[in-house]
């Protein structure tokens, strides 16, 4: 592909943990130009500065947004903090096709927005803009948004195999336990007391209990699976590895269901996926076997308890939760295959 017929990119963020994951996967994208890197307080910066592994590729030196020259970008792919992205979509020439890593266009009711960030959507009038994308389930819509929310790691973790299931009406939906444990990154770069070594290391804490920001995505998408509202008892754990996240989710089968039944509901819907896998029976998820990769792996077990399964799913936070899928949804925004840079296996061990 020659130079001139590349998608024209631009990461805003590029100096936080998903900014440098959706660089590493873009860099060697055939179909993809990188021709603006923000970061505002390193510009002027290389991006060696600020990451070392990503220096001698060639790539644009930092700068702040508000010197990014739009009319050479087709896309933003924005990897700000939650909070800072309504605003500069909003001042964003109307030709920009937004892939936004960020919280700010998750949730289609911006009054639920302001319940759980706190304040105010600053771009409400663009929310009707915005598709939520985990890419298996609305690819279609995808193609066609201008602006893709793509969802938080530890939804994605959970809808991928609750949905079908919801949908499918094999399990109870008001009696879903969601048991999840995220990599340290999953808390980003910036500086935290709670993320230093010391904090983090030889230990698992539970986190944002029954109130973590994430529960609003998984009841959206399942609500809407269902067909009326559903709510669901999440609990977050940070885990003192850098990245991945392993979900254990607990389901009551609806009458005559069995964990069977819902291995293979799963295996219907995503049989033909290139980064969903279901698991043989007897087989279980591990974060190891999906580090580095856009895989989601799902395992599917019967409960000792008569009536009950249990469904573990892992990922790589950084990639299928973050940066990967948002490499894949950007692949269809702009018609390209949907698996371009992102064909790596996972890395072991």
């Amino acid at each position: 592909m020659s130079s001139r017929n590349k998608v024209r990119v631009a990461i805003l963020g590029a100096s936080g943990y998903t900014g440098a994951e959706a660089l590493r996967l873009l860099v060697r994208h055939p179909g993809v130009e990188l021709r603006a890197l923000t970061a505002d307080r390193r510009a002027g910066e290389p991006i060696e500065a600020v990451f070392p592994h990503l220096g001698g590729l060639g790539l644009p030196e930092l700068t702040a947004i508000d010197k990014v020259k739009w009319d050479e970008i087709d896309v933003a792919f924005c990897c700000l903090p939650h909070g800072t992205t309504q605003e500069v979509v909003a001042s964003l020439p109307g030709h920009i096709k937004v892939i936004d890593i960020s919280a700010d266009f998750r949730l289609q009711d911006p009054d639920a927005y302001a319940r759980w960030y706190g304040h105010a959507h600053l771009a409400p009038t663009l929310q009707k803009d915005a598709v939520y994308g985990i890419t298996e389930l609305a690819r279609e819509a995808i193609r066609k948004a201008r602006i893709v929310a793509c969802p938080g790691c530890y939804p994605t973790s959970a809808i991928l195999p609750l949905l079908p299931l919801v949908e499918a009406g094999q399990v109870e939906a008001d009696d879903l336990v969601i048991d999840s444990k995220s990599g340290v990154t999953g808390a980003g770069r910036s500086l935290k007391e709670t993320s230093l070594f010391s904090e983090v290391s030889e230990g698992i804490n539970a986190y944002g209990i029954a109130s973590h920001r994430h529960t609003s995505e998984i009841e959206q998408e399942l609500s809407t699976a269902a067909g009326r509202p559903i709510l669901v008892n999440f609990t977050p754990h940070l885990m003192p590895m850098n990245r991945g996240i392993l979900s254990t989710i607990y389901v009551r089968n609806k009458p005559g269901v069995s964990a069977e039944d819902l291995r293979a509901t799963l295996n219907r819907r995503y049989h033909d996926e290139p980064f969903v896998r279901v698991l043989p029976q007897g087989a279980a998820p591990a974060t190891r076997h999906v580090r580095g990769s856009n895989h989601c792996l799902i395992g599917v077990f019967a409960d000792r308890v008569k009536g009950r399964s249990i469904v573990l799913s892992a990922i790589d936070n950084l990639v299928k939760g973050a940066s990967g899928q948002g490499v894949q949804n950007l692949n269809l925004v702009c018609g390209l295959p949907e698996t371009t840079a992102l064909e790596q296996a996972p890395l072991f061990p």
